[in-house]
């Protein structure tokens, strides 16, 4: 599992970065998402990187916030 953060703004971002950040779950500044770690959210991640803080993340923590 990763933790993403959106750590830049979107302002002046292309289109394709919008789309591609908003397709990961993001929607304001310093929102996150917890996402399986798959070679297409890799991909989504590597195409914005520069607007991402990615962490790994444990599954028995992802368990909990799934529940709440």
């Amino acid at each position: 599992m990763l933790k993403i953060t959106l750590v830049r703004s979107l302002i002046g971002r292309p289109d394709s970065q919008r789309k591609t950040v908003r397709s990961l779950g993001l929607r304001k500044l310093h929102s996150f998402s917890i996402l399986p770690d798959s070679p297409s959210i890799r991909g989504q991640i590597h195409k914005v990187a520069h607007l991402l803080h990615v962490e790994d993340y444990k599954e028995a923590h992802a368990d909990e916030i799934a529940r709440s």
